[in-house]
């Protein structure tokens, strides 16, 4: 039964998603309706929650804005959603960063994963880098290796 879901849900999820934890500062691009005219706004905060798997994989986005809390809950795959950016990798112990709520001002900081960026950036362009690279046939790959032996 869960791979005739799998099956139904897989056209219809993104691949080009980054790895996103709960600490990470991310911001994320979707669309909105205003009247007849549709436009990409973006949303930027810490992901203090994930939930959900496959089509239905959700994050909760947290920022504070003019001294008030605001959290937005986005699902991952949906079309309104137009990409994911990860600002900054952020070192927390936990999966729900809930306490956040109650903190304010520079209480409310996540230090830094050391290196992270710099990884993050290294495993999106190999992921890239498979995802266009041309499968050749063996044969050709033989001939080619050859030729520069031969020059």
């Amino acid at each position: 039964m869960n791979q005739i879901i799998k099956d139904i849900e897989a056209p219809f999820l993104k691949t080009n998603l980054p790895v996103m934890d709960p600490g990470d500062s991310v911001k994320v691009f979707f669309k909105i309706k205003e009247g007849g005219k549709e436009r990409t706004q973006g949303y930027e905060g810490v992901i203090i929650k994930r939930s959900g798997s496959g089509i239905n994989r959700t994050i909760t986005v947290r920022r504070v804005f003019q001294g008030i809390g605001i959290e937005r809950v986005f699902l991952v795959h949906s079309p309104r959603v137009e990409k994911i950016s990860v600002l900054r990798k952020g070192h927390v112990r936990r999966s729900k960063l809930y306490y956040l709520r109650s903190r304010s001002g520079k209480a409310t900081r996540i230090k830094e994963k050391v290196g992270a960026k710099r990884d993050a950036a290294v495993t999106n362009k190999k992921a890239a880098a498979v995802a266009k690279k041309p499968q050749a046939p063996a044969a050709q790959a033989g001939e080619n290796q050859q030729e520069t032996k031969s020059e």
